[in-house]
Order: structure tokens, then C-alpha cells, then sequence
């Protein structure tokens, strides 16, 4: 079975092609980094109106790489929620226009959902079997930081979530302070990379619950560079640092940063464990992407950890066609009034 996935939640236009739930035949995105780096952040009516432009080639690209036809494909599956609802109404506008013409069955996914998703793409992983459920999923993606224990396809239960700003939210930000690009997390690592001695950030690690809060970190980050000299200063702050010196202590906060974030995603993560009896924990979402919080879970796991590759933890159509077969396959379909969810959660 052959579905085709549509991914327009955010700033990424993404069309995938799988079959069977796991094997990836394409997975074609078309980019709007570069056109929102200009802004330090995403523009919802620019994001909207590139997925518009974008979409067509975008599945001409994908099917010519899947060497299929639209009359090869099955069913036609797309993030309905949550993201920026003009952004999303595009892509679930189109993807009712092609099951509509090709009589196709229509499946609509939940965004986050499609994250968890992304494991099974992998082919030397198969969640379900190794380890298998239940599975402590984290997922870091954009706007959202939700721990979720999967029990089995479509069986989820929230544990906890960020009170304010979401793991995702919190490296763009900081990323604006120190006067780095846009997406903020890989310049944060970028950066990270080059740090002589991190500067040590509060752990803001919530005692009760399995709850995340990354906004008083992002206070302390502005407070610290203000007092380098590498952020915007109040009165009776340093005097601006400029050249190498500047170069320098921005890498050390971001590195500083880093770790504070890494270690309240790892720590909750983990005491999520103990109290679920999982068998395994999933990373999904951007964030997942990073190299230190792929390396720190690892580490300090008592269970298998998977991750899928950094290309498949950020937003793409294939996740959504891969969640999408599991659903098929229980006889779901979702009708032609399908609309656009932008606050959809999961579990």
C-alpha cells in the first residue's frame, strides 16, 4: 500500500512516498529557511503563500523520485494540526483536491503524531518489535515539548508538557540574543561547538510532575549577555564587546545554553521512565536533531533509545504518510469536510 504524505504545518513543504508503513520511496521538501532568516523567525501569510507555489513541484519531485504515478499511490494523507492555520489549510485544501480526483481515501494526521512516526522510517529500527510497547515518546518539535507513553498505533496518553516556551521556541530565541541566524537550534550548536569554557545556566528542572519551563532560562541567558557586553545593555552595563572577545563569549553562552536545555529534556525524560515502565524511549521533532541530546539520552538511558536520522526529525511529508498507514489499516478514513486544527494535540 502506497500512501502519499503532505506536510504544510509550519515552513517546511513536504511530500512523501511510502509503502507498508516503513519503506520510503521519497521524501522531497522544499524549504522556506532562507526567506524567514531574514525576519528571525517565521512569517505565517509569507509561510502560507510559498506553500502554495511550492506544493506542485514539490510532489512532481517526489513522484519522479519514487519512479510512480498518482495512479500508483492508495490513499492521500496530510497534517491537519497542529501548525499556523493558514499554512495548514493550504496543504489540507490540496491534499482533499488530489483524494477527491483520484477517488483516494483521505487521512488526516496529527503533526506530532507523524514525529513519533518518523522511527518507523528507519530500516535498521522497528520500534513495535525492539524494543517494543510501551514506548515513552518526547517530542521536541517547534512549538511543542510533550512527553507521551505510545501503548500501541494510535494509543497515547500525555504525561506532561512545557508550561511556557517549548524546547524549539527557546533555542530561536536565544539565538536572537546572541545575534545568530534563523532556525536558532543549529546555530546554537554551531556555535556550542567553538565554546572555550560554557557558561553554566540554571537547570530549570520542575520538582513535581513531568512538566518542562524553559522561559526562566531564557531570562537568565539575556541578563548574562547583557552583562558580557554581547546583548543589548541597560544602563550601567559593560560596554559592548566587539572582534574575537565577542566571537568567544558568544560561544560560551550558547554552549551554556545548550547544555541547561539538554539536560532538563534528558532529566524529565528519564523520570518519565522510572515512573512508566516503558520499554524504550522515541525522540521526535527538530529538536531531536541535536547532536548533544542525541548523545546524552543515549548515555544515560536504561532502555534502548531511538532516534531517527536529523533528516527525518525535522518536519517532512513521509512521517505523515508512514502514520497514516497504521490508521488506514484500522479502517480510518476522514471525510471531505476535513479542516485545518491548529491547536490539535496528541494523546
Amino acid at each position: 500500500m502506497l500512501i502519499l504524505g503532505i506536510e504544510t504545518s509550519c515552513d517546511e513543504t513536504g511530500i512523501g512516498l511510502v509503502s507498508e508503513g516503513r519503506t520510503l520511496h521519497a521524501n522531497t521538501i522544499a524549504s522556506q529557511v532562507e526567506l524567514h532568516a531574514r525576519y528571525g523567525g517565521v512569517v505565517p501569510e509569507v509561510a502560507s503563500r510559498q506553500h502554495v507555489l511550492a506544493l506542485v513541484p514539490t510532489l512532481q519531485r517526489a513522484l519522479q523520485t519514487a519512479k510512480a504515478t498518482l495512479a500508483d499511490v492508495d490513499a492521500i494523507a496530510v497534517t491537519y494540526g497542529p501548525g499556523l492555520v493558514g499554512a495548514l489549510v493550504v496543504g489540507v485544501n490540496f491534499a482533499k483536491g488530489l483524494a477527491m480526483a483520484l477517488n483516494k481515501p483521505l487521512i488526516g494526521i496529527n503533526h506530532l503524531e507523524g514525529h513519533i512516526y518518523a522511527g518507523w522510517l528507519e530500516p535498521d529500527l522497528h520500534p513495535e518489535r525492539e524494543p517494543g510497547f510501551p514506548l515513552l515518546c518526547l517530542l521536541v518539535s517547534g512549538g511543542h515539548t510533550d512527553l507521551v507513553v505510545m501503548r500501541g498505533h494510535g494509543d497515547y496518553t500525555l504525561l506532561g508538557r512545557t508550561r511556557d516556551d517549548a524546547a524549539g521556541e527557546a533555542f530561536d530565541k536565544a539565538a536572537r540574543v546572541l545575534g545568530l541566524g534563523f532556525p536558532g537550534g543549529p546555530e546554537i550548536q554551531r556555535e556550542a561547538q567553538k565554546a572555550q569554557a560554557p557558561e553554566p545556566l540554571p537547570r530549570v528542572v520542575l520538582k513535581e510532575g513531568l512538566e518542562f519551563s524553559f522561559s526562566g532560562l531564557k531570562t537568565a541567558l539575556v541578563r548574562r549577555a547583557q552583562a558580557a557586553g554581547v546583548y543589548p545593555a541597560q544602563e550601567g552595563m559593560p560596554a559592548p564587546l566587539t572582534g574575537p572577545q565577542r566571537q568567544q563569549k558568544v560561544a560560551d553562552l550558547a554552549a551554556g545554553f545548550q547544555e541547561a536545555v539538554v539536560e532538563a529534556l534528558v532529566e524529565k525524560t528519564l523520570e518519565a521512565v522510572r515512573s512508566t515502565q516503558v520499554r524504550g524511549i522515541l525522540l521526535g521533532g527538530g529538536v531531536a536533531a541535536n547532536a548533544l541530546l542525541r548523545q546524552r539520552m543515549r548515555e544515560r538511558s536504561p532502555v534502548p533509545v531511538l532516534i531517527p536520522r536529523p533528516s527525518l526529525c525535522t518536519d517532512n511529508g513521509a512521517m505523515i504518510a508512514a502514520a497514516a498507514y497504521y490508521r488506514l489499516r484500522r479502517g480510518e478514513r476522514h471525510p471531505w469536510n476535513l479542516d485545518a486544527d491548529p491547536s490539535l494535540r496528541v494523546g
